[in-house]
């Protein structure tokens, strides 16, 4: 099978690189083993290095809707993260206390949500916390097993009742003027969180849960959408076993599925993120990048990937395939021609094209640029 590009991993960067290349007239496809990165989307996009309207532009056509507000945005457990850029049902406040009281409201049985951790990170912010949960019968059978009670689960029955669940909150309310929920709603749409908020009479904040996210599983499904309705060819649950390369340029990839079936394109772009999703891997000794046997920017010794602090930030999060000025990443040295580095697999090795969503939707664009 030919096409002009193929993409191996189908996340923010490798959909954002297929879309645009999709709508500038080539034939591409993406190959995608599943779950990425989308899945721990925050809602916002750190490091964007302002606000593109090409960025506000691509996820506008594909039905979803940004905000431009910088500031900060409220993470997990009550602490702040420097955000500007979010979908619309995320919020980003000027300064972290966005409230004068917080009623904290979680699901009885959704242990996801560190409603009290959250609590107590607000309380040291200024912010007096009531913390309460809601019992809903609905819920019940999900409670049968800790697998089931999970946020994406939790939001395909939830969207069905959100008006029950404003009931329950508004006889909760007492004088707080802000409401904190779990971001357990709008899996098919931000339609859902948006009518929440105006349905109760405080400002309605979604703090984000243990992974599955929702509204990353969400802009997932549409980015993916929009992708298919370009001509896109999107082959989900496969991976690229081996690739075929001579004189510094790629020829084809061999996926699991396909067995001898090669893929060939023109050009390539690698966007299979880092340890969790398999785009780098490690031995004890180092740290490698298993398809193309790229060279990666990484301490030879072990005892410095890591801090022996879980709360602080880990030095192998830094780690990432080297590329030249154009995102070409090497091998022994010399760029591989035709092939392109995006997204998390970079690691800090491009602090100029930003960090998280910012860095992989960047490089995508850089990516495509050179490409075209």
């Amino acid at each position: 099978m030919r096409f002009d590009t193929i993409i191996i991993g189908g996340g923010l960067a490798g959909l954002t690189a297929g879309i645009s290349l999709q709508k500038a007239g080539q034939s591409t496809a993406i190959v995608s083993a599943g779950q990425n990165s989308l899945h721990f989307f925050s809602g916002t996009f750190e490091s964007m290095l302002g606000m593109p309207p090409r960025v506000v532009d691509l996820f506008a056509e594909a039905g979803i809707h940004l905000h431009y507000t910088p500031g900060v945005r409220l993470m997990s457990l009550g602490t702040f993260g420097k955000a500007f850029l979010a979908l619309e049902d995320t919020d980003l406040f000027p300064t972290e206390k966005f409230a004068r009281k917080a009623l904290v409201v979680n699901f009885a049985g959704f242990n996801d949500f560190f409603s009290s951790f959250l609590a107590q990170g607000l309380e040291k912010q200024g912010i007096a916390c009531r913390v309460r949960l809601i019992h809903l019968p609905e819920l019940d059978p999900l409670r049968q097993s800790p697998s089931e009670m999970r946020s994406v689960h939790m939001a395909r029955i939830l969207d069905g009742i959100w008006e029950k669940v404003v009931q329950e909150v508004r006889v909760l309310i007492k004088d707080e003027d802000a409401v904190i929920l779990p971001q357990v709603f709008g899996l098919q749409g931000a339609d859902i969180p948006m009518k929440i908020r105006q349905a109760i009479p405080a400002r309605v904040v979604f703090a984000a849960t243990m992974p599955p996210s929702v509204p990353g599983i969400r802009t997932q499904m549409m980015l993916h959408r929009r992708y298919e309705i370009l001509g896109g060819t999107y082959l989900m649950g496969d991976e690229v076993a081996r690739a075929h390369v001579h004189d510094s340029v790629v020829h084809s990839v061999a996926t699991k599925n396909m067995d001898q079936h090669f893929l060939t394109g023109d050009h390539f772009i690698l966007a299979t993120g880092r340890f969790f999703a398999k785009g780098l891997a490690s031995t004890p000794e180092k740290v490698y990048e298993p398809i193309f046997g790229l060279d990666v920017d990484y301490s030879p010794d072990r005892n410095t990937w890591y801090d022996a602090d879980f709360l602080k930030y880990q030095p192998y999060m830094r780690f990432g395939v080297k590329t030249d000025p154009q995102l070409h990443p090497m091998v022994g040295g010399e760029p591989l021609k035709n092939l392109y580095a995006v997204g998390s697999i970079l690691g800090m090795t491009r602090p100029d094209l930003g960090s998280g969503a910012g860095l992989a939707i960047n490089s995508a664009f850089t990516a495509v640029d050179n490409i075209l």
